[in-house]
């Protein structure tokens, strides 16, 4: 069986094996407060994937894809962003919504999202291009990782095309979806697996894994929790 591993980080971070590669999505490790000490310091990734520029997503970037020898994807403008704070500009892959990229025998995508996107950066506040999702494609299994987002209709369409296995979902609220939304965006993308990301991290996010999986019951989704610092293998 082919590897394919998800380790949850907390708040919206993940790493994914597959495909011979290790994927980091908003690796938001030092300062994020769910992140288990023995992944501040993840080892070696072949790439980095960034949704938006807010610090809670962005502000460990440059840091851990310094030490893990990562590339770094992300929106062009983000990616400029990125390139000003210390990061070689070859080792820097800018794309856009819409665009692929590929990385060995995998395919990355970027989303559309509805978020705003800046970065904190030494000198002020920066604006980041577009917020947006990120599907990751290999043979017949795709992760979709919707990035900061409110619910929109258009998640039908990813469902059609790209059929994602899993579907990472922001079910907080107060800056993202709620449970009921993010229930209802996992049964538009039609995945197998919804799993809540972007919640418990500060007060403010309200949303739980009880109300997310009993909106995703209702839908027959099966919504499944992954504790930061544990791994699930799909």
């Amino acid at each position: 069986m082919k590897e394919r591993t998800m380790t949850y980080a907390g708040h919206s971070a993940v790493f994914i094996q597959c495909a011979g590669k290790r994927i980091a999505i908003d690796p938001w490790l030092k300062g994020n407060p769910l992140c288990p000490p023995a992944l501040l310091n993840p080892g070696p990734l072949d790439l980095i994937v960034l949704t938006h520029g807010h610090s809670d997503h962005a502000g460990d970037a440059v840091r851990v894809a310094q030490q893990s020898g990562a590339r770094l994807a992300a929106t062009y403008e983000l990616a400029m962003i990125m390139i000003a704070e210390g990061l070689p500009s070859e080792r820097v892959i800018p794309m856009n919504k819409g665009g692929s990229t590929s990385v060995g025998e995998l395919t990355v995508r970027l989303t559309h999202a509805l978020h705003s996107s800046s970065y904190d950066a030494a000198h002020g506040t920066l604006y980041a291009g577009e917020a947006c999702g990120v599907l990751l494609s290999f043979d017949s299994w795709c992760v979709y990782h919707a990035g900061d987002t409110a619910l929109f209709s258009d998640m039908k369409l990813l469902g059609e095309i790209y059929k994602p296995d899993v579907a990472l979902l922001p079910i907080g609220d107060h800056f993202t979806m709620g449970p009921l939304e993010a229930a209802r965006a996992a049964s538009f993308v039609g995945c197998s697996y919804a799993v809540p990301i972007h919640y418990k991290t500060f007060g403010l996010l309200t949303g739980t894994f009880a109300e997310f999986s009993a909106e995703c019951a209702t839908l027959g989704i099966e919504a499944l929790e992954i504790a930061p610092g544990e791994s699930h293998q799909f």
